[in-house]
């Protein structure tokens, strides 16, 4: 049995969907409207946003392709969707050689839908939503495996985010009210 999670927590997470592949802007946006789609997107994750300057830092890192022109197309904004949701479990070190060597071995847009797809069902579990998940097939490999359990943990770390902010949120009620 599940901890006891507020209904509107699960309710936004039900709703919960990142953008389909051919979905996501290709025209070209700048920094800060990156910034603006993509936490717009992640919001009901909770903790899980990004800066301008934490996109700059990973471009400068290698992780996202340099922009055009200081603009940022689709292939750019997938990598920002994936790094904001896996950095809260991976270091700057881990993205890198998941990454690398995803990034070089499968199509950009196939990885996305893979990643999303996965990370939805995923989710879906931790919160309840669903009872099990199905696996989404990625060629095996010990790359499909490290993506996988990336996902499987953000997941669950975002589950166990959202429950701890509601306990504390409780204490911090109930100490006010007995101190009142």
């Amino acid at each position: 049995m599940k901890p006891f999670i507020d209904a509107t927590a699960v309710e936004q997470i039900k709703n919960f969907r990142l953008p389909k592949y051919e979905e996501i802007p290709n025209v070209g946006l700048f920094l800060e409207q990156v910034v603006k789609y993509v936490n717009e997107f992640l919001e009901p994750l909770g903790n899980v946003s990004l800066t301008g300057s934490m996109i700059s830092n990973y471009v400068k890192k290698d992780l996202i392709a340099n922009p055009i022109k200081k603009l940022y197309y689709r292939d750019h904004i997938i990598y920002v969707f994936f790094i904001a949701i896996a950095k809260s479990v991976l270091s700057l070190e881990e993205l890198e050689a998941l990454i690398y060597n995803n990034g070089r071995k499968y199509d950009h847009r196939f990885l996305y839908e893979y990643f999303t797809k996965e990370f939805q069902n995923i989710l879906f579990y931790a919160f309840g939503i669903n009872e099990e998940y199905e696996e989404t097939e990625l060629s095996p490999g010990q790359y499909r495996y490290l993506l996988r359990n990336t996902i499987i943990t953000a997941s669950h770390k975002i589950y166990l985010d959202i429950i701890f902010q509601q306990e504390i949120s409780r204490i911090e009620k109930n100490k006010a009210e007995k101190t009142s």
